[in-house]
Order: structure tokens, then C-alpha cells, then sequence
């Protein structure tokens, strides 16, 4: 008798970045691991890290993209204000990674930490989903993905619709992209 055949698991699919810290003190760098987390990344090592985000001065790691929150830009790095949410931190980090060169321009620095949302618009699951919509993932390919079930993912769906005032999928990834919420 034949065997039956087996389906193959599906690749992984890594959503999120590998984000090594660079912070003068232990507080600030937890500090912005939690940030890292909410942003939907993993905290990393150097060696395994796709880009690094400092605090403060830039550290000087060969062969690594490297975003700097701080206060004015005295270099020619990517430098960003440390009041950032976690989506703006996310597109950050991204653009970095891809080789971009991020900053704000000076006029646009004094209103960002003050236009910024007290919350941010998307919880990191939502986030999640959205990328995994980016992707072009069905609704089970998704709970697989989060080990969650598909009813799960509905009604994170119908979430991330609602809050981005959108009805379909395309609109929410190409309002996601208008965002900066998701990169492709």
C-alpha cells in the first residue's frame, strides 16, 4: 500500500529584525529592548544583529547599519529623536537595515515627539498580522505562522481594519505602507 504523502511545513518567515543595543548604562539598554520588542524585533548579539540601535553616540561596529536616537544630528549617520514610537522606531530600524539614511529634517524635529500618539496606533500582534498581510499570507497561513487559531486572527484583522479605517486587505497593507507601520 502507498504511503500518503505529507505536506511540507511551510518555510519560517521572520517578521521582525535582529537588533543589537548600544547604551551607556543597564537601565537604558532594557529600556530599549522593551522598546525593540514592542517594535516587533528580537533583541540580538553583534553577531547575529541586522542593524544596531544606540543611545547617544554612535559605536563603532564594522559592517552593521546603525540607528542613533538622540537629540540633533552633529553627523552624517541616521539619527533619530528618542521620543519615537514603536511604529516609527520599526520603520526606522527597517530603512537602516535596508541601507537607507534616516533623520528628520530641523524644521520637522521640534513637533515630532509632541505629534507623536500617546499609543501607538497598532498592538504588536496587530503589527504582526499586517505584516504577515504584506506578505500575501491567508488567514491560516497566519495562525500557523503565530500559533494562533484562525478565528484568532479574524478578529485581529477585524482590529487592525477598524483602527486603520479600512475594508479589505489590500487597503489596510497599502494604508500600512502610507503609514510606515510595514515595509516591503
Amino acid at each position: 500500500m502507498k504511503q500518503p504523502a505529507t505536506l511540507a511545513a511551510p518555510p519560517a518567515v521572520r517578521l521582525g529584525l535582529q537588533v543589537a543595543v548600544a547604551a551607556q548604562s543597564p537601565v537604558r539598554q532594557a529600556d530599549l529592548a522593551a522598546r525593540i520588542a514592542l517594535a516587533g524585533h528580537t533583541l540580538a548579539g553583534i553577531s547575529e544583529a541586522d542593524v544596531v540601535l544606540a543611545d547617544g553616540a554612535a559605536p563603532t561596529v564594522l559592517n552593521l547599519p546603525v540607528l542613533r536616537l538622540a537629540v540633533g544630528d552633529d553627523d552624517d549617520g541616521s539619527v533619530l529623536p528618542p521620543s519615537l514610537t514603536a511604529a516609527q522606531l520599526d520603520a526606522g530600524l527597517r530603512a537602516v537595515a535596508a541601507g537607507l539614511r534616516v533623520s528628520l529634517p530641523e524644521a520637522a524635529a521640534p513637533g515630532f515627539a509632541e505629534a507623536a500618539p500617546s499609543r501607538p496606533l497598532l498592538t504588536p500582534r496587530e503589527l504582526e498580522i499586517l505584516r504577515a498581510l504584506g506578505e500575501g499570507m491567508t488567514n491560516k497561513a497566519v495562525a500557523r505562522l503565530l500559533g494562533i487559531s484562525a478565528h484568532t486572527v479574524k478578529f485581529h484583522l477585524e482590529a487592525v481594519f477598524a483602527k486603520l479605517g479600512v475594508a479589505s486587505r489590500a487597503e489596510a497593507v497599502a494604508k500600512g505602507l502610507r503609514r510606515g507601520l510595514l515595509m516591503l
